[in-house]
């Protein structure tokens, strides 16, 4: 069964609720990822309301809780307001208001009700809008096959104004939030059905076939029609906390709930370029460090590691006798596609090494991760962040495509594979059919 039919089986068979589990324990979860050509970000589909509706939300690694459009069209029997002062609005914290609404009630509209504060990380927009519990349901996997699909009857997000979209694909509802925080998609699933603090993301390359978040599992994440185990091909290193937060609007003494890494060193065809570390290390005001960001399409770097980065790769290129042409914006180094011969992990370029905590333990990054096409030229898809960014490494979405990433939140540390096509396998290969 195709993808599409096997999602038009799974609405109809969703209507009804009744039809759905809610056991205490259950094997992992799965939610296609789509890419949108336009924007150059990333959605997940899940299942929410009563009846439960097909919802696709923008992926946020690292944002701390999930948000809704609710002025539009939002319609359900089970949606919740949460009572100012009750124990679950405390628990959200921050001192968070209490919401006064002279409207006619509605999902975002109700008196003496937990506030919260949605964020756009994309435009750096935010507002203040109303907290809700309503239910919502994943499909289940044994990392091969799908299996029924299992409902979440409170799931907690934050309603939002339509505003809050802009900036985001067009065909998305709200934000889904992958971040450390408590009430994040990857925490809620896990804490309701005990089930690993566990979740893996693969990218897909282009906007034509799904990639694939996995939650509650530590494999095996199978791929393609010859099984193959990505889960094997894992290596780990730390999570490291950033002691300061980041968002729009920030609260002394919470950490961030964005993803950062121990990136030591860069190598570019297995030679180490010299940048100044310290740039690598978060320091006690939260600045400096490696992040990962669905919100960013392109790697940003420090102002002083993208010169050192490009000068390197053009270095190096010239060894393969391609010569820089005219560059193409946001990017300063690119060359003919007519020089570049394009093998099974992309265009023939030299590698670019993330070297983590020790010469052994390092993320490479191919041809076809490190180029963007465009039109009939291949540009190095890095873009300079200027002399004094927050973060001075920002891994950005196409340095992540068809890349398994695994995020163990138990013991604090991110596994990754590198190009999975260099195991013949993309991140569009997941199996979305049903059993039978």
């Amino acid at each position: 069964m195709s993808f599409h039919s096997f999602f038009l089986f799974l609405f109809f068979f969703l209507l009804s609720p009744s039809s759905i589990p809610s056991p205490v324990h259950a094997i992992s979860f799965v939610a296609p990822i789509d890419k949108d050509n336009s924007t150059l970000l990333y959605s997940l589909t899940l299942y929410l309301k009563t009846p439960l509706q097909r919802t696709r939300l923008h992926l946020d690694l690292g944002a701390s809780f999930t948000w809704v459009d609710c002025d539009t069209d939002y319609n359900s029997s089970t949606y919740q307001h949460i009572p100012c002062g009750s124990p679950l609005c405390s628990s959200l914290g921050h001192n968070l208001s209490c919401s006064n609404c002279y409207k006619p009630p509605s999902p975002s509209c109700a008196n003496d009700t937990c506030s919260l504060f949605p964020e756009n990380s994309v435009t750096r927009k935010t507002a203040i809008s109303t907290a809700l519990t309503d239910s919502l349901a994943l499909p289940t996997s044994d990392g091969w096959v799908q299996g029924p699909p299992l409902l979440l009857q409170s799931y907690i997000f934050s309603c939002s104004p339509p505003s809050l979209l802009q900036g985001l694909a067009n065909n998305v509802t709200g934000l889904a939030a992958f971040g450390r925080s408590n009430y994040s998609l990857p925490a809620q699933v896990s804490n309701t059905f005990s089930v690993s603090r566990y979740f893996a993301l693969c990218l897909p390359g282009s906007g034509s076939d799904p990639g694939v978040a996995l939650f509650g599992s530590v494999g095996p994440y199978y791929f393609s029609s010859q099984k193959i185990d990505l889960s094997k091909s894992l290596v780990y290193t730390p999570l490291i906390l950033n002691p300061v937060g980041s968002t729009v609007i920030t609260y002394a003494g919470v950490p961030s709930d964005e993803y950062y890494i121990n990136v030591t060193s860069f190598n570019v065809n297995g030679k180490p370029i010299q940048i100044n570390s310290s740039l690598l290390t978060v320091d006690a005001n939260g600045s400096g460090g490696t992040k990962l960001s669905t919100a960013t399409p392109y790697t940003v770097l420090e102002t002083s590691i993208y010169n050192a980065l490009t000068e390197a790769f053009v270095n190096e290129s010239s060894a393969l006798n391609l010569t820089v042409t005219d560059a193409v914006k946001p990017f300063s180094v690119c060359y003919s596609a007519a020089d570049i011969i394009v093998s099974r992990v992309g265009p023939g370029v030299p590698t670019i090494d993330w070297v983590m905590q020790s010469e052994d333990v390092f993320w490479r990054v191919f041809g076809s991760n490190s180029m963007v096409r465009i039109g009939d030229v291949w540009c190095l898809g890095f873009v300079d962040g200027g002399v004094n960014p927050r973060t001075s490494v920002v891994i950005g979405g196409r340095q992540m495509e068809d890349n398994l990433l695994q995020f163990d939140l138990h013991s604090n540390r991110l596994g990754f594979t590198s190009s999975v096509l260099l195991k013949g396998t993309a991140c569009s290969d997941f199996n979305f059919g049903s059993k039978g």
